[in-house]
């Protein structure tokens, strides 16, 4: 088997899985003041210190949550609401065209029930960039207080965005910034001090899934969208998920003197190959800073749904670039924004490497495609 699908879910670290098995022994509720209730609460606390390390941010300023979607919702929607329960409404949401649907959703959600509050989409250049200048113009013109979404890393095709600029232009017009990290963590430096917000999950560093977390800089809008205990400092009611935070610390702390040159290899010698392969096959945002561990790319005339269920069948698990709703595959939205053809959209796969990852899953994988590739020209002869 070869596993290449680390941008969906990095399989779990040893030593997120030891971490996990210790505090299975542990049965207190972190918010009794009982001992149980304090071994539990210093368990939850030691891995708020290691992710708060990961990306540079203060211990106090994280908050734990079931997934990076719901750190992303909550991001938008804390600020938002906050600020308007503070009476400093927000009153423009800026969103980039290639963010994880948990963005674009919740921004055009809060764009239909949220009086008097505009939400634009920052289009990309076609290597995958946020356009800087576009942005520029979006802050430029209107008036009122802005919240920018923008993702570090975009997770289909691995393109770094430019996100210190960014950074920048949002302190130049005194807008707020989130940055949505859940797939660069762990893979290029995050800096933590550079956004207002920033969302992570544990699942993409080889932590377990159903837990993630949202970092929010002390005195930015914010207000809780659930509430109860008074968990989390008041942020995010619920009690805290022991187990998976303890995965989470260990992971962020595997991954934070992880080098990825042996990964940036295997992604460098797969796409050589692939070249020599099938000198059709197009490999987005090569023309962009990238993840060391993405590969996105189409042959052209092969369906991405067909190449995805061959190489399942011979062992190897990889993503296709389609979004699938109720059996109804359409283009990615990434790719569409970057300007390519439905037709080569619809070829998008996508390799992704990751910790445990090894010479041998590329050889896999090109045995595979390299047969998907003959009987694509087979057909196209008959």
């Amino acid at each position: 088997m070869a596993y290449l699908d680390h941008n969906a879910t990095s399989p779990l670290r040893p030593e997120a899985r030891a971490a996990m098995e210790h505090a299975f022994s542990v049965s207190g509720n972190p918010s009794s003041v009982h001992l149980e209730g304090r071994v539990a609460r210093a368990l939850v606390e030691d891995a708020r210190e290691k992710v708060a390390a990961l990306v540079g941010a203060l211990p106090q300023d994280v908050i734990f949550t079931s997934s990076g979607t719901e750190a992303n919702a909550l991001a938008l929607s804390g600020a938002v609401h906050g600020a308007a329960e503070a009476e400093a409404r927000i009153t423009r949401l800026f969103v980039s065209a290639i963010e994880h649907d948990s963005v674009l959703q919740a921004a055009a959600t809060l764009g239909e029930r949220q009086p008097g509050l505009r939400v634009a989409i920052i289009p990309v250049a076609p290597d995958g960039v946020v356009d800087i200048a576009a942005l520029n113009a979006l802050l430029r013109e209107g008036k009122g207080r802005t919240l920018i979404a923008i993702m570090a890393a975009n997770n289909e095709t691995g393109v770094i965005q430019p996100v210190e600029k960014i950074a920048r232009l949002a302190r130049e017009y005194d807008a707020y910034l989130h940055i949505d990290a859940v797939q660069a963590c762990g893979k290029i430096a995050v800096d933590a001090g550079c956004a207002e917000y920033v969302s992570l999950a544990a699942h993409k560093i080889g932590g377990p899934q159903g837990v993630a977390a949202l970092i929010v800089k002390d005195g930015v809008p914010f207000s809780a969208r659930l509430r109860g205990g008074g968990q989390e400092r008041g942020r995010r009611a619920g009690t805290e998920n022991v187990i998976g935070i303890a995965g989470f610390g260990a992971a962020a702390e595997a991954v934070k003197s992880e080098d990825v040159t042996p990964v940036l290899a295997l992604r460098d010698r797969f796409e050589c190959c692939l070249k020599e392969l099938h000198p059709g096959v197009t490999i987005f945002g090569t023309d962009a800073p990238r993840l060391s561990n993405t590969s996105n790319f189409a042959f052209p005339g092969v369906a991405a749904e067909t190449a995805v269920m061959a190489l399942d069948l011979d062992g190897v698990m990889v993503s296709s670039g389609a979004a699938c709703s109720s059996g109804k595959v359409r283009p990615s939205h990434v790719l569409k924004a970057m300007g390519v053809p439905d037709d080569v959209a619809q070829s998008a796969l996508r390799v992704s490497f990751g910790w445990n990852s090894l010479p041998t899953d590329v050889d896999a994988v090109l045995s595979s495609l390299e047969k998907i590739s003959a009987q694509a020209r087979s057909r196209r002869a008959a």
